[in-house]
């Protein structure tokens, strides 16, 4: 039943993207009309995180593909992990673009140039229909996994800008406040920055196979060493395969006259039930009392 619910919650997930990708790429093709005709730094940068949106979205596609096909005797683990690749790559380009836009942003502060409010406006505001329309699609699939956590905020990111873009326009439009839209800008990188970074983070300690968050180590380890039988515990070692496939292995040192079997299925389902973060696939190595590993144990 898991299962097959994952395999439809996944293709109902990938459905969404198609749309939102669509979407994306419409309003990409319009915000960069509407910046080579209204000149606006805050619309370009918009545009630009559009172009970047539509790679990542076209890549987050690819990983919610690729992660759901069948294990090989090559890939023993499927492609499970394409789905962090694919979070890595997409926030590496918006922390591109947010790079380069604090520095344009800097030099249009100190050189302000004309812009046409009322056109800067107009786009505004159909970029943020559509980007308020693919936060609808995509929210309730945020929480499956980091590709679709990216894709989440990329838009969300996007639907900021386009906010940023509207505002821009009645500045300069009522005020005539024409650093508005480079201030805009800057504020568009600063909102796309920290967020980059904790998506670079999150997809960066999944590929060091970092002990996936929540999941304290020590307290498994006291846990699995208080169960009836158990001497020791060590080479314990938990990562993620991918944001939704945590592992744990461990090598338990056992006493005399223990029912190996019965104590397998108590230590699987300790780490599979006892803790915040669920551990469906655990190896354990049971060894006897005694027992001298030719390899120097690590943990």
């Amino acid at each position: 039943m898991g299962a097959g619910h994952d395999h439809g919650a996944a293709a109902g997930s990938t459905g969404r993207l198609r749309i939102v990708f669509a979407l994306t790429l419409t309003v990409f093709v319009v915000e960069v009309v509407g910046a080579i005709m209204t000149g606006s730094l805050a619309l370009f940068v918009d545009a630009a995180h559009m172009l970047t949106d539509v790679l990542g979205l076209a890549m987050a596609l690819t990983a919610a593909s690729l992660m759901h096909r069948p294990a090989t005797q090559r890939l023993t683990w499927g492609a499970r992990r394409a789905e962090v690749l694919g979070a890595l790559a997409q926030a590496a380009l918006l922390l591109g673009v947010g790079v380069f836009a604090l520095v344009e942003g800097v030099k249009r502060v100190m050189a302000p140039p004309e812009l046409a409010s009322g056109s800067l406006f107009v786009f505004g505001i159909v970029g943020l229909l559509a980007n308020l329309l693919g936060l609808v699609l995509l929210a309730g699939a945020r929480g499956h996994n980091l590709n679709m956590r990216a894709a989440f905020l990329e838009v969300m990111n996007d639907a900021l800008g386009s906010v940023g873009v509207i505002l821009s326009a009645v500045l300069i439009w009522t005020l005539g406040w024409d650093r508005a839209d480079a201030i805009v800008g800057i504020l568009i990188a600063a909102l796309i920055v920290p967020r980059t970074i904790v998506l670079l983070r999150a997809s960066g300690l999944v590929l060091l196979e970092a002990t996936p968050a929540g999941l304290d180590l020590t307290a498994v380890r006291d846990h699995i060493t208080r169960m009836p039988g158990v001497v020791a515990v060590h080479d314990l070692h938990a990562s993620s395969v991918s944001s939704d496939l945590p592992v744990l292995t461990a090598h338990v040192v056992v006493g005399e006259g223990v029912d190996y079997g019965a104590l397998l299925g108590n230590l699987q389902a300790c780490v599979h039930e006892h803790f915040a973060v669920s551990i469906e696939h655990s190896t354990f190595q049971l060894e006897p009392e005694g027992h001298r590993d030719p390899h120097q144990p690590h943990a």
